[in-house]
């Protein structure tokens, strides 16, 4: 492997790596915080690996939540990973090796990286750094959550507050991308179905009859959506 792909990595994943270690470490509390080993905090990040999720888990695990409502939110959580996917077909469909381990680690920021154009990358060196920022990413999170899981068994304070770090990263996301990006239809429709889903359901049901009006609306609309991205580009 070239060392100016593992360099131009590197560089590139050096956001990733300030939010990832940070937000591994408040995962990594609230589960020691909770009782659970810190041996749980690696192997959630290590095989699940969804930041997100992993957060809500806390909360199904310590809670007792159903097998079906799990597997349920876990679907409606990650949903956003069945558009992801379908973007990266053409930039996948040519790696040989390592396709599987990209399918898997292509989260949100991730794909915020492979997505765009490389032109500075030739072709032939672009499977390599695709995988270089998917397990940099990861080794990112995991590093974060396993000193999160070793600090939790040793603070004493309220740790009260800390799960809502993840929400203030995707607000602040959300926040840029409606400033930066012109077409907010995507957004719009969003916020909309998780108001009328809050309205109609409650606080702690709305979570997955939103994320199913939310994944509807989008397929639904996908013509529309990608019209009005071209038209503001």
């Amino acid at each position: 492997m070239k060392k100016e792909i593992i360099k131009k990595a590197l560089v590139s994943t050096i956001p990733v790596m300030s939010g990832y270690v940070v937000l591994g470490i408040g995962f990594g509390i609230l589960m020691s915080t909770n009782g659970l080993n810190p041996l749980w905090s690696l192997l959630m990040s290590l095989f699940i690996y969804a930041g997100s999720m992993q957060y809500v888990a806390i909360g199904l695990l310590t809670g007792g939540a159903s097998f079906l409502t799990t597997a349920l939110t876990t679907l409606m959580v990650n949903a956003r990973h069945l558009f992801y996917g379908i973007s990266m077909i053409d930039k996948y469909s040519k790696i040989k090796k390592g396709k599987l381990y990209d399918i898997f680690g292509l989260t949100d920021e991730t794909y915020a990286l492979v997505v765009e154009d490389r032109p500075d990358i030739q072709e032939e060196d672009l499977p390599s750094y695709y995988f270089l920022v998917s397990i940099l990413d990861q080794s990112y999170w995991v590093t974060g959550s396993m000193i999160g899981a070793l600090l939790g068994t040793m603070i004493t304070f309220d740790t009260t507050g800390i799960d809502f770090s993840l929400t203030a990263l995707f607000i602040a996301i959300f926040t840029e991308q409606c400033v930066s990006n012109g077409n907010r239809k995507a957004g719009i429709i969003g916020v909309v179905s998780s108001v009328v889903c809050l309205i109609l359901f409650g606080p702690g049901n709305f979570l997955i009859p939103s994320m199913i009006l939310i994944t509807v609306l989008l397929c639904t609309m996908r013509k529309s959506i990608e019209q009005g991205g071209g038209q503001n580009e």
